[in-house]
């Protein structure tokens, strides 16, 4: 049963949410790092995502019965009552957002639970009904860098918004490479996710493409308005230009094996950006001072 419940919370998700969220206290935090209420942070945030994943398979059991991909969750296979899993998730979200609204500030404990609310009220319901569940449930699937930004600052920048939307965009590929390789099942189950929908791919495909492509100039913003140096500026770049290529080649070929490939590139390429990041700081940030101080010897002489 431990398992059951420990399932119900998706960790593997959960560890992704808690990277980005791990990015944007990174960013908000600059001089004034402090693991405690980063931990708070995390804690209070990973509660909140496991509440609301366990929440959405309460909700969606009995679409999940009917799908091959998720029919073997505790839920669809009777491992857990759907009264228990319900009662489970209320109490995780509970204790996620005051842990943040205590621990933390309520503007990180307030973001978190439009995540909750607009994943659960907005995108779930919409997924078996309408296309544009996609786009809906980008919004607080990009929040997690909000909510780390917002602990640490205690306010939303510039800088804070161009992390939400590095996340809004890189998700469309991540999730339409996924719909696309599991369409006949999405479709069984009902969900109108669009590679569930269309025959032949092509609007899926175009989709992909074109948001890998806005986000490699998006990516740059952190370099481009001084939050990050030139070796997060390289990297962002040519990890951009392989994600694109990979919608490239879905948009060419539109087969299964291609939207793999969008797939992988999704799951390296948030974890190798969030990386450069942190290690521009250490690598951008010194040289910039020593070029800075090499140069004001040079005019002095």
């Amino acid at each position: 049963m431990i398992r059951a419940f420990w399932e119900l919370t998706k960790p593997r998700i959960t560890w992704l949410i808690l990277m980005s969220t791990a990015m944007g206290y990174w960013y908000g935090a600059r001089q004034r790092w402090s693991w405690a209420p980063m931990a708070f942070t995390l804690l209070g945030t990973g509660l909140l995502a496991s509440g609301t994943a366990v929440l959405n398979q309460w909700y969606e059991r009995e679409i999940d019965s009917r799908m091959l991909r998720t029919r073997r969750r505790p839920l669809p296979e009777g491992r857990l009552s759907p009264t228990a899993a319900f009662t489970y998730g209320l109490i995780l979200s509970l204790a996620g957002f005051l842990a943040l609204w205590i621990a933390v500030n309520p503007l990180a404990a307030t973001l978190g639970l439009f995540t909750l609310l607009s994943y659960l009220l907005l995108y779930t319901p919409l997924k078996t009904r309408s296309t544009w569940c996609t786009t809906l449930g980008a919004i607080p699937g990009a929040m997690p860098p909000l909510i780390g930004y917002a602990a640490a600052a205690g306010r939303l920048t510039a800088e804070a918004w161009v992390l939400y939307a590095i996340l809004f965009l890189w998700q469309f590929p991540h999730f339409l490479s996924i719909a696309w390789m599991y369409r006949e099942d999405y479709a069984r189950g009902g969900i109108r996710m669009l590679p569930a929908v269309e025959a032949d791919g092509t609007r899926t495909a175009r989709q992909v493409l074109y948001s890998s492509l806005i986000l490699l100039p998006v990516s740059l913003l952190p370099g481009l308005i001084g939050a990050s140096g030139w070796f997060y500026l390289a990297a962002a770049f040519l990890l951009g230009l392989s994600y694109a290529g990979t919608a490239l080649k879905l948009r060419i070929e539109r087969t299964r094996g291609a939207a793999r490939r969008v797939l992988l590139a999704s799951v390296f390429y948030l974890p190798l950006l969030y990386g450069a990041a942190v290690l521009d700081a250490a690598v951008s940030r010194p040289l910039a001072r020593v070029a800075e101080a090499t140069w004001s010897m040079m005019k002095w002489n």
